[in-house]
């Protein structure tokens, strides 16, 4: 998925309840509307300074992968990125990487904890959903490392 989504303005139509000023106090204008990619991909939502900003969605190449949530100025910072394969992340990010608490679902596994930079960090469980194995601990760049317990598929420790 593109990050840091920038546009002169919004092109096409405006979608209804958000263009123009969402706000009578002297604040700048909340401005949204869609902007088509050259790629196929596209972002409905939010805009200031000419930047997703507020609540959008992108989609990517075509339409594969999406994300859903807030906006800051161009980068993502709380939603659901939905890969093609199915795979979910859903929590928050920070400069167009998974950064804080998340829940990732890939395939047979989940994983709910911490991410840094991209990267499961610091603390986090990841489980199967098809069996009993497990892992509880700390990870560092995305792997397990240093403390903590796993149980294997067959209930062993």
């Amino acid at each position: 998925m593109q990050s840091n989504v920038t546009t002169g303005a919004a092109s096409g139509s405006a979608m209804s309840g958000i263009g123009g000023s969402m706000s009578s106090s002297p604040q700048k204008p909340v401005q949204g509307g869609r902007f088509d990619f050259d790629d196929g991909g596209m972002y409905c939502g939010g805009w200031e300074d000419g930047k997703a900003h507020g609540h959008g969605v992108c989609t990517g190449l075509k339409g594969q992968g999406e994300y859903s949530g807030s906006w800051n100025y161009g980068f993502e910072v709380s939603g659901v990125y939905t890969w093609p394969g199915g795979s979910t992340y859903e929590g928050h990010w920070q400069n167009g990487k998974r950064h804080g608490l998340g829940v990732e679902s890939r395939g047979r596994w989940i994983y709910r904890g911490e991410w840094t930079q991209g990267f499961k960090g610091r603390y986090g469980v990841r489980q199967s959903l098809t069996s009993t194995a497990k892992y509880d601990g700390t990870w560092a760049n995305g792997l397990q490392d240093g403390y903590g317990s796993e149980t294997y598929a067959d209930g062993g420790m």
